[in-house]
């Protein structure tokens, strides 16, 4: 497994292919959407330098509730189109926002965080929640960690379909 010293010394894109490969071989065999947040949760706050969130909020027909993360307490409920998730959720895209106190109706549950990507996740059109990732410095995501993070969602998203 990657250590925060062997990621700074790696490529981005490398770091993100061996973070796949070990996600595959977590999640492979097991359906379970909780144990499969919860590992896959743990794998990347552990294996990526300057986070200091990482986890599930999954959609529960009305807005968006916590689930499996690694960090510090979090907000508990996040309405659709407001703060950076329920703005991946509600918009289907990918936000990469590199200083959350310049995002419009950032919700600040964690005041430590200072930059922060999430991915919304989706099973063909139906809204399963979204992948959030968070860093105490300013600018910590790019297009590599878009990439990288979309990747690995994907990932998490076939671990529950059966698709290893």
């Amino acid at each position: 497994m990657y250590t925060a010293a062997a990621i700074r010394a790696d490529s981005k894109s490398g770091v993100y292919a061996q973070l796949a490969d070990q996600a595959r071989g977590l999640l492979q065999g097991e359906r379970d959407r909780i144990a499969n947040a919860a590992n896959f949760a743990a794998l990347v706050y552990h294996a990526l330098p300057d986070i200091n969130w990482a986890g599930f909020y999954f959609h529960d027909g009305t807005e968006l509730v916590v689930g499996p993360f690694q960090g510090r307490p979090a907000c508990v409920r996040i309405a659709l189109g407001k703060g950076v998730c329920g703005t991946a959720a509600a918009t289907r895209q990918t936000q990469v926002v590199p200083d959350v106190n310049a995002f419009a109706g950032h919700i600040a549950c964690d005041s430590a965080s200072r930059s922060e990507i999430v991915v919304p996740l989706f099973d063909a059109q139906r809204l399963i929640g979204v992948w959030d990732v968070d860093s105490p410095k300013i600018a910590r995501f790019d297009d590599d960690d878009r990439a990288g993070m979309e990747r690995l969602a994907g990932i998490f998203m076939d671990s529950l379909r059966g698709s290893d």
